[in-house]
């Protein structure tokens, strides 16, 4: 169902709240690891674009996902890296704002022999 604002100029004067502003020098990041759909949705976090790729692995990314049973068979140097669309590899020295990462940008990763509860 369409909601329809009866103000015609409600877009116009509030404006989205989720712009790179409203974090306070922060970026929202989206993470995903695919194939393991233990976890339904992406991971959302706000970080400083100046944070270290590493930094994002090791004290983000890797702590989030722990709990699932793969995590600790993870080898992040095989690793395969997808960011906003195009798969690379990241520097893991350089900031998240020098591997193209943007206010809400989505890094996906999948981690080759690891599948998840499928076993697949």
């Amino acid at each position: 169902m369409a909601v329809i604002a009866i103000d015609k100029d409600y877009a116009a004067k509030t404006g989205p709240r989720d712009t790179r502003e409203s974090y306070h020098g922060n970026i929202m990041v989206y993470v995903h690891w695919e194939e393991h759909l233990f976890f339904c949705a992406t991971l959302a976090f706000p970080l400083p674009p100046a944070m270290p790729f590493g930094a994002l692995v090791s004290e983000v990314i890797a702590p989030h996902y722990a709990a699932h049973p793969d995590a600790a068979h993870i080898n992040w140097s095989n690793v395969e890296w997808m960011i906003n669309g195009e798969k690379t590899k990241p520097d893991f020295n350089a900031s998240l704002e020098a591997n193209g990462i943007d206010h809400k940008s989505l890094i996906r990763f999948w981690t080759p022999g690891l599948h998840g509860e499928t076993g697949h």
